[in-house]
């Protein structure tokens, strides 16, 4: 299991039959993950002021944020990934450790392990930093693929978006307020290197460019178009 990422993720909004055809010439090079489709739930760390997703949205340099996320639904014997994503000059940085759903009980900062190992520590400087608190539930569903001759390339589509923020746990990935469209899903290239040939033609040829599409950046701003008092800095 993978525990630190350095790659580049590029987004693409597509319409279900794009999706399709991409698939298509993707499966020639690439497996299904062996999850198949699975829901990934996420909890967005932010101070009560929403600093962190509003210096986010004015596109800075460099960013920053936390999550807890979990993939499908846990149960005591399941991994919760506490994650610090850093994103600079279009790399995109991340570090993460594993706890239990016991262990989340515990103030964030109480449950990092008191060893000198150098992911704890990037964690603790961040909460150290940062006032922040669990603050939007986000989940939707994915489906993955891995390349064959280079597995740290990976191909993501998810579909069904939504965000709630009340009720901040990994117990109901479907309740919420769905962002995406119906008509359309999020497909995020990652690779460490330039995206291979083959998979740059069958963008081309299905008329599929390059989005600026932020999951958490999406939500907040449904989420204060529909609250109506809480403003965007920006």
């Amino acid at each position: 299991m993978q525990f630190s990422f350095k790659r580049y993720e590029k987004k693409y909004l597509v319409t279900h039959k794009q999706a399709a055809a991409v698939t298509a010439a993707l499966l020639k090079y690439m497996d299904l993950d062996e999850y198949g489709t699975y829901w990934v739930q996420n909890i967005y760390m932010d101070t009560d002021n929403w600093d962190v997703i509003n210096k986010s949205l004015e596109k800075p340099l460099y960013k920053e944020k936390m999550r807890l996320r979990c993939y499908g639904i846990p149960d005591e014997t399941s991994n919760i990934f506490l994650e610090l994503k850093k994103k600079f000059a279009g790399v995109v940085y991340k570090r993460r450790m594993a706890f239990s759903l016991e262990a989340l009980k515990q103030p964030l900062r109480e449950m990092l392990p008191k060893e000198d190992q150098q992911i704890a520590k990037e964690l603790d400087f961040y909460l150290k930093g940062n006032a922040v608190d669990e603050k939007m539930f986000i989940a939707f569903k994915r489906t993955a693929y891995t390349g064959v001759v280079n597995p740290e390339l990976r191909v993501t589509f998810d579909n069904d978006i939504r965000y709630r923020c009340y009720n901040l746990d990994f117990s109901n990935p479907e309740y919420g307020r769905q962002v995406l469209h119906e008509n359309y899903q999020l497909m995020e290239i990652k690779t460490p290197i330039s995206i291979p040939l083959w998979l740059s033609r069958a963008l081309s040829e299905n008329g599929i460019y390059r989005t600026s599409y932020s999951k958490y950046g999406t939500c907040f701003t449904d989420y204060c178009a529909q609250k109506g008092d809480v403003k965007l800095y920006a």
